[in-house]
Formats: C-alpha cells, structure tokens, sequence
C-alpha cells in the first residue's frame, strides 16, 4: 500500500466518471475501484454542475418498500499524487468557492485484476476517507450545461462499464442527465475535459 501521505483517495461522482477526461486532467492518477456514499443525493446545482447534498437525519431513515438509490451517491474512485490534486483543485473551482474539500466516509470495491478490473459489489465492500468536491451552500437545482450532459453521458457509460448500478444510473442521474448527445457541443465537451473554465 502506497503511504497517504503520498497519495489522496478521490471520489468522482460527476463528469470525473468520465475516465478519458481523468486521464487528461490527471495524467498519473490512478483508477482504483468504485465506492457509495451513502446519506447524500446527487443533484444538478445552479451553476450546471453535478453537485451532492447531505440528506436530512429524517430523510435518511424514512422507510422505502424497494431500495432507494436517490438516498446514496455512487462515484468512481481514484489515487491522486500531489500535483493531480493541484490540477484537480484547479478544475473544481476550488479557489473560487465553486466547490469546497472534504474528506467522507464511503464504502469502497475496489479493482480485480482477475476480473478485467470490474469490482465486484455482491462482495462486502471496505470503507475509507474520501477526498469529495462539494458545495454545501449552493444547494439551488439547476439545469444542466449541454456540454456538461455529453461529458457525463461519456462518464455514465465508463460507470457502467465498472459495474455501478444501473438502478443507480436510470433513477437518479437520468433524472437530470438525458441520454442524448449534442454533436454541436461535442468540441466544447473536449475541451473542457482537459482544461475546465467554467463559462459563465
């Protein structure tokens, strides 16, 4: 195991899923598994951008007939080296209060090289700190940025691929990601996948 001190566990859980766009934005990162943050929902913020909330105690308890996958976040999972971090901190708008740091308890599969890499979450999974991007004070719904809704489209299908729910995808990111692809905005997306500047 490589020392924390040297390396930071990330949990993307928004266009980051997008594992090409990782790989541009950092080049030494390294994909680790998936994991759940459960006790959050996932949301298009007002600015664009997905953006998690922490559920109320209430919200968190009540009781469903079926498994309710609005109730928890599912993100792939990655090592960042310092300067991955950098260039991450930089991406999220970190400087300018677009997103702010924290490190979160999940539950964590992490990647079998046996299996062509696919976690396997019938398998009880670890549970680590997290480094997440989020943005608790600007909880505003929004729509999101058609540029946006191809970078995630590209994520969704790469989650999919690693084994994250398909429940997950249709009952919560559907609900604010179409699955249709703008080719006008395809040039854009690119570009934003390896240098995000936020257009407003």
């Amino acid at each position: 195991m490589i020392p924390t001190h040297q390396r930071t566990i990330y949990f993307g859980y928004g266009s980051n899923l997008w594992l090409h766009q990782m790989r541009q934005r950092c080049p030494t990162s390294k994909y680790l598994g998936i994991a759940r943050l459960k006790g959050y929902k996932w949301i298009i913020y007002d600015r664009g951008y997905a953006n998690i909330v922490e559920l109320s105690e209430e919200e968190k308890h009540a009781v469903a007939d079926e498994h309710d996958y609005s109730k928890e976040v599912w993100g792939l999972v990655y090592s960042l080296q310092p300067e991955d971090e950098r260039r991450l901190d930089v991406n999220e708008g970190v400087a300018h209060g677009s997103y702010s740091k924290e490190w979160i308890e999940c539950e964590f599969w992490t990647t079998s090289s046996e299996r062509a890499g696919r976690p396997d979450t019938s398998k009880k999974p670890g549970k680590t700190d997290m480094l997440v991007y989020i943005n608790r004070q600007n909880v505003r719904e929004g729509k999101s940025k058609e540029e946006y809704v191809y970078r995630m489209n590209a994520g969704i299908r790469d989650a999919l691929k690693e084994n994250v729910p398909r429940m997950y995808v249709g009952q919560v990111l559907r609900k604010w990601i179409p699955d249709m692809e703008d080719e006008s905005v395809k040039e854009v997306a690119r570009r934003q996948a390896l240098e995000f500047e936020d257009e407003r």
